[in-house]
């Protein structure tokens, strides 16, 4: 963060989603604003609040994916959530606190990888040491008594098999560096599964808590403790085994956990996507949209900032950046409670896409679908040609369909691609085609019976 200023930002985000400079603009502030506060001297940070956002538009416009490029951007811990999964206190559904707990699991993985990558030069050299012992074991040490002198004429020394051991298993670690010996067996012994988890109920759903027994109550501690087994296994499937046991030793897993949750509290960013199916409209008092109403009070603390209990601590919230999105095609963010409103002062509208948007969608982007096809075609060896035209025309359909069915934005171009490309991409395999050409004509041909018929626009495309 330290290198990119809002501009660079909207960059970056240029290269992944079209249009919707507005939103891009207020997420770069968002993040730039993160980087700012952390240069405030203590007393003042702890008071900087970040200010939540509320994307309004209608689906397949890039809310979702605005808001997952901005953490892949960061590095920072991401969770996408759906205000509809959680119920007001006292129904069945998911406790708004568990949020938090997802997010702090996935700061938790971030971080370890991140951790394992810095250990990954020790953890090979660790792995390849162990596979050596496997093959060869180091030789034990001559025993006090045993003399150079003392067995028949020209028989080996206890020295000179050590040595003449050590020089073998340098070579076994030549070829293991090699990859010559990747289909040998070896046999190893596997760490046993953890104990299972106590789940308890609660109106939060199954949590899960380990709890350690004693070795001596009833012989349940014993009972409970993994047990391993020898298992034979070439070494190209080995290596991953030891890779993960080696990498565990290596990792202090209490400084990963402290930096994990510093991570989470002060960069964790929680996407909240149909914010506006929780929104209770002003001209109803009962019925569904009291259960909504109380979501929303649900979710106000959390926004607000408090302490959730997780498996690996306390984790405080008032400087998680929360986004929610929605489409308001039936409710409108007043409708929202005003203290709920009030924690999301900032409001960007994403514009509808259009057939000119959707040609630049397939086109522009550095992982648009065309480039994605091109790359699954070419893995069989067939090289796959979109013209000027065909381009053109794959975005009137696309135009098109969302017009008479329901409008599911950018989305749409995927079902329209799996309809032009599933004939070839199912006789691939057999018919071997090592070049595949699509003009306008050719799409026209393959789309535009579909378009005349009402009913099959609806359930195909």
């Amino acid at each position: 963060m330290t290198q990119l200023t809002p501009t660079q930002i909207v960059s970056e985000l240029d290269r992944y989603i079209v249009r919707q400079g507005d939103a891009k603009k207020a997420v770069a502030i968002a993040l730039r604003n993160r980087w700012r506060r952390a240069q405030v001297h203590d007393q003042l940070r702890e008071e900087i609040v970040p200010n939540n956002i509320i994307m309004i538009g209608p689906t397949g416009v890039g809310k979702t994916e605005i808001a997952r490029r901005i953490a892949k951007l960061t590095g920072a811990p991401f969770v996408k959530v759906e205000a509809t999964n959680y119920t007001e206190v006292g129904y069945m559904g998911r406790d708004v606190e568990s949020i938090i707990r997802d997010l702090v699991e996935i700061s938790v993985n971030l971080v370890r990888e991140e951790h394992r990558q810095r250990v990954a030069a020790q953890t090979e050299v660790n792995v390849e040491e162990r596979l050596v012992d496997l093959l060869m074991p180091a030789a034990p040490k001559p025993a006090p008594h045993v003399g150079a002198g003392s067995g028949e004429v020209g028989a080996e020394s206890p020295q000179e098999a050590i040595e003449r051991r050590a020089r073998t298993r340098e070579k076994l670690r030549d070829k293991l560096r090699a990859g010559e010996l990747e289909e040998r067996t070896v046999t190893i012994r596997t760490k046993g599964q953890p104990p299972p988890l106590f789940e308890i109920f609660s109106r939060s759903g199954a949590e899960d808590f380990n709890i350690s027994l004693p070795g001596n109550v009833g012989g349940l501690g014993g009972m409970m403790q993994p047990q391993g087994k020898e298992r034979e296994m070439l070494i190209r499937q080995a290596r991953g085994i030891l890779r993960e046991e080696e990498a565990a030793k290596l990792l202090d897993m209490e400084k990963v956990i402290d930096e994990a949750k510093k991570r989470a509290e002060s960069n964790g960013i929680v996407f909240v996507d149909e914010i506006d199916k929780i929104a209770a409209r002003a001209t109803q008092t009962s019925g569904p949209d009291v259960s909504r109403e109380g979501v929303q009070r649900d979710l106000l603390p959390i926004v607000e900032g408090c302490a959730v209990n997780t498996r690996y601590g306390v984790v405080r919230t008032d400087h998680v950046l929360f986004v929610a999105a929605g489409a308001f095609n039936i409710s409108k963010p007043s409708d929202l409670i005003p203290e709920f409103q009030g924690r999301f002062p900032i409001r960007v509208e994403l514009s509808a896409l259009d057939q000119n948007d959707f040609e630049r969608i397939l086109l522009e982007p550095d992982t648009s679908l065309l480039k994605q096809y091109t790359a699954l075609l070419a893995s069989e060896g067939c090289r796959v040609r979109f013209d000027e035209g065909a381009v053109r025309e794959i975005a009137r359909v696309a135009s098109v369909a969302n017009d008479r069915a329901e409008n599911i934005g950018a989305r749409r171009l995927q079902t329209v691609m799996a309809t032009l490309l599933e004939d070839i991409l199912f006789n691939l395999p057999e018919s071997g085609e090592s070049e595949v050409v699509f003009t306008a004509e050719d799409v026209r041909n393959s789309m535009d019976e579909i378009l005349a018929n009402e009913d099959l626009t609806r359930y195909i495309l």
